[in-house]
């Protein structure tokens, strides 16, 4: 799928596990690094979070952080992605288990202001209920990411990068879903 016409990305990044004997943090910033040598430029990268581990007593607490990144012009979403995936796997990142502990993960949250694959999924994806959630798990991307309105630990970090940004099928700012969660949640997310 073409995507040349949303030259800006947005990612998240995580980590809770070490990685040849340096900390998550240490790998966040190495991975961001590694993101511009695979040609996607940074434009703005948040503070790093402390946060809860996800779901809770999953493992370690994590490492989050959010970038705004440029695409090289004309990319296709298969190239950015697997340019996300070589990453990963440079940092040790194994998809053994769904919400799993993880030396690293980058999430694709936004492609400009596209909706993929189409608006129904997106919103059916967007609505899914906790407990479905943890069963199932989608065969497709789904833009933008279907939990970003869920999780501080998501949210707090992109808000420092893009706080106007508006989810295409909300209507609604990274401030104000923020703004919406739980006073409790977005104090858990702590700046490092």
């Amino acid at each position: 799928m073409n995507v040349g016409n949303f030259e800006q990305a947005l990612v998240a990044f995580g980590a809770n596990l070490p990685f040849e004997g340096e900390g998550p943090a240490a790998t966040l910033r190495k991975a961001v690094d590694a993101l511009q040598e695979e040609g996607l430029q940074l434009l703005a990268l948040s503070r790093f979070y402390a946060t809860p581990c996800f779901p809770a007593g999953a493992g370690p607490d994590y490492v989050n952080a959010a970038a705004l990144l440029q695409c090289e012009f004309s990319i296709d979403l298969t190239s950015v992605m697997a340019r996300l995936h070589r990453v990963e796997a440079r940092f040790g990142r194994e998809r053994a288990q769904r919400w799993g502990m993880r030396t690293l993960d980058i999430d694709l949250l936004a492609m400009g202001d596209s909706v993929l694959p189409d608006s129904e999924t997106q919103d059916i994806w967007r609505r899914l209920p906790m407990e479905a959630q943890v069963r199932a798990t989608p065969d497709q991307l789904i833009l933008p990411h279907p939990r970003l309105q869920d999780r501080a630990f998501v949210l707090v970090p992109l808000a420092d990068v893009a706080p106007d940004w508006v989810h295409p099928r909300t209507g609604q700012s990274v401030r104000q879903m923020l703004d919406a969660l739980p006073k409790a949640d977005r104090d858990a997310v702590k700046p490092l």
